[in-house]
């Protein structure tokens, strides 16, 4: 509980110090001789902009423990796929990472709730992107795939050729608050994990073969 307040304490303060620090600094504009709009203007949005991160930080809490059903409708999920990649595509230009889609023909829709499901392909994603980072002795290659798995679940698998995960984390990676990142507050899989269960599917981890991480999403059909 110690350990959790204090990230919970860390990713909140840092939006609400800034916005402070900026507030003073719009103050100290406007109280000038000659205040310029412009930099009050961007000083306000800068303030905006901490506002809704610390509002994201919330809104992630409250999803790790909720347990409400979410509200589900049939999704195509390779539709879905392509406009997640679509939506990070910057991310993977700037990180030089190509991206393997390998999307099986005639899935049935799943049901699953839109906003949810997008977020937790985006997570894996851009954990994967992340993970390449920094990779120069091989190609830095995403591969995505979507297949049915035993003719009850749809598996979705997201695959990294980066430094892949240390053995003694794997059975923590998912945990509420783990992280290797000093600068993560390490909510992403946990919710993730939140998410898939609260859609009566499972998330599994594994290394891959011979680098890199393997995640995978199975959903019930």
């Amino acid at each position: 509980m110690g350990e959790m307040a204090a990230a919970i304490v860390r990713e909140i303060s840092q939006p609400l110090e800034a916005v402070a620090a900026n507030a003073n600094a719009g103050l100290r504009r406007l109280a000038g001789s000659a205040p310029g709009l412009d930099k009050v203007s961007a000083v306000l949005q800068r303030i905006v902009n901490d506002s809704q991160r610390a509002n994201e930080v919330i809104d992630k809490i409250r999803l790790i423990f909720n347990t409400d059903p979410p509200t589900k409708e049939p999704l195509d999920v390779n539709k879905l796929t392509r406009e997640v990649i679509t939506l990070v595509r910057g991310e993977i230009e700037n990180q030089r990472v190509s991206v393997r889609a390998e999307l099986a023909d005639e899935l049935p829709p799943v049901p699953a709730n839109l906003i949810q499901l997008q977020q937790v392909i985006v997570n894996l994603v851009t954990n994967a992107v992340d993970a390449m980072y920094g990779v120069a002795d091989r190609h830095r290659v995403l591969r995505i795939k979507t297949e049915i798995y035993e003719t009850s679940h749809l598996l979705i698998t997201v695959e990294d050729s980066g430094t892949g995960i240390d053995p003694k984390d794997l059975d923590s990676i998912i945990e509420p608050f783990f992280t290797t990142k000093s600068n993560r507050m390490g909510m992403g899989l946990s919710i993730c994990w939140s998410i898939i269960a609260n859609h009566g599917g499972r998330l599994a981890v594994a290394h891959g073969q011979p680098n890199g991480s393997i995640f995978q999403v199975f959903l019930p059909l």
